[in-house]
């Protein structure tokens, strides 16, 4: 859903004559504005809809003097929605308070009686900073996208990546469902996020669900939320899923974990935009674009009868097929490069750069975990290697069994060559540390290369 073209600005304040004067003046000046009377009130308002920025007071009913109410409120605020400009009112000559608040994230601070002149000017400036960064980062978001660079995960050089690409910029601007399918560490998070990120909800919330990671038990309460006394537990109001997500994006990530017996109330959300929280008999609707992702064979799961045909034809809608790692050769160096200096750079490791074995090394692996696996590699390699090359010793590929696993089923002739082959990319081509590490001298090494024509895979300037 497009964001309101007249900027709102949220106002939490437990004094009502106090809302209603901020709204009167605000009105004056064109300036639409919703009130709350208390922190949680502030917290459902915001994950319903987009504010241009928050004014919000730091004392309520519960504690009047120390403002720690308001220093939670503004702390949760940032976690939410850390890209919404919060201006704190705090009472006049409160200077500890005010440096509190602006240490935990204020964007600015009003003192209370305030002056109405310095009111408006620091909300306007706000929703001039506001509006500036959201432009900002669609513009970014978009071109991004266009040039495949939207995130190091998502680089398209392969064609597989490319089509991909072409596809998500061909459904994203629609309202229908998504499914994407593709093996674990694939990617499909990211393709979730370049879906609304394209969509006419980029402005609005991307609400993310891991279904594998819910109980059956709790499934109602964190998909529609539930009202306070639901059951024993149920000491106050919860939003669900759904609610959070009006007028945005769901990802409903692993998908195929929804529990049968759950898998009707989901249906009927998808249907017809309806449910009730736990507990109520009130009806509410949320405006939601559905983007699911799985590894599973739902068609197989629906002729076992572990998922139903009507919920599968609802989530898929379309479908995007995300190819393994090993299926796009092409993006595995450009992959590795990114999460390398990503990792660098996190870890101070500056001018980090990857060895030719270490190169020849990562696009002759198989990765069973696909692009996560690489992700990890890298990270571990930003760690442990000890100079500023990474050699392909230090990326320690899989585990001892996945290494016993590549023997598997080989000649000894074949094993004698991949144990040498892999000694010298552990080694960077050297010759004298390979020799040493496979017991053996020097001289018979020179042999073994020439029997399994791997003198290419040395260093030249150390064979010499």
């Amino acid at each position: 859903m497009p964001r309101e073209a007249n900027p709102t600005v949220l106002l939490a304040d437990d004094q009502a004559d106090v809302r209603e004067a901020l709204r009167l003046l605000l009105k004056s000046e064109g300036i639409a504005s919703v009130g709350v009377a208390d922190p949680a009130a502030a917290l459902e308002a915001v994950r319903k809809r987009e504010f241009a920025c928050a004014l919000i007071d730091c004392n309520y009913s519960r504690d009047t003097t120390s403002g720690e109410e308001g220093l939670d409120l503004l702390e949760r605020l940032r976690q939410f929605a850390p890209e919404l400009l919060v201006v704190a009112m705090t009472a006049w000559g409160n200077v500890p308070l005010t440096v509190q608040a602006m240490r935990r994230g204020a964007a600015d601070f009003i003192e209370k009686p305030w002056d109405n002149v310095r009111l408006l000017g620091v909300l306007r400036a706000q929703i001039a900073l506001g509006e500036g960064a959201r432009r900002q980062r669609r513009l970014e978001a978009e071109n991004a996208l266009l040039r495949g660079e939207a995130d190091d995960d998502f680089i398209a050089e392969s064609p597989a990546m490319r089509r991909v690409l072409a596809l998500v910029e061909r459904i994203a601007p629609s309202d229908a469902n998504v499914l994407v399918l593709g093996e674990n560490g694939t990617g499909k998070g990211v393709i979730a996020q370049l879906l609304h990120q394209r969509s006419a909800r980029a402005a609005r919330s991307l609400v993310k669900v891991n279904m594998g990671g819910i109980a059956e038990s709790v499934f109602e309460s964190e998909m529609f939320g539930h009202v306070r006394g639901a059951y024993t537990d149920a000491k106050s109001e919860r939003i669900g899923r759904f609610e959070l997500a009006d007028g945005g994006t769901l990802f409903l990530d692993e998908v195929g974990n929804v529990p049968p017996s759950q898998q009707p109330k989901l249906l009927r959300v998808l249907e017809d935009g309806e449910f009730e929280r736990l507990g109520s008999s009130r009806t509410q609707t949320a405006d939601v674009r559905l983007v699911s992702a799985t590894n599973a064979d739902l068609q197989a799961e629906v002729a076992a009868g572990r998922f139903r045909k009507d919920l599968l034809y609802r989530l898929n809608t379309l479908e995007v097929r995300l190819p393994p790692l090993r299926e796009r050769a092409e993006d595995i160096l450009p992959l590795a490069r990114a999460f390398l200096a990503r990792s660098a750079q996190r870890y101070g490791r500056h001018g980090l750069r990857l060895a030719s074995s270490a190169e020849r090394a990562l696009v002759a692996w198989r990765w069973p975990g696909n692009v996560r696996e690489l992700q990890h590699l890298m990270e571990r390699a930003a760690l442990l290697a000890e100079h500023d090359q990474v050699s392909a010793a230090a990326l320690a590929f899989g585990d001892a069994a996945e290494s016993a696993q590549d023997i598997d089923g080989m000649t000894l002739e074949q094993a004698e060559g991949w144990l040498v082959k892999r000694a010298l990319e552990r080694h960077d081509g050297n010759l004298q540390r390979a020799s040493d590490a496979l017991g053996i001298t020097r001289q018979s090494l020179y042999r073994r290369l020439e029997k399994h024509d791997l003198r290419d895979a040395t260093d030249d300037a150390d064979a010499g």
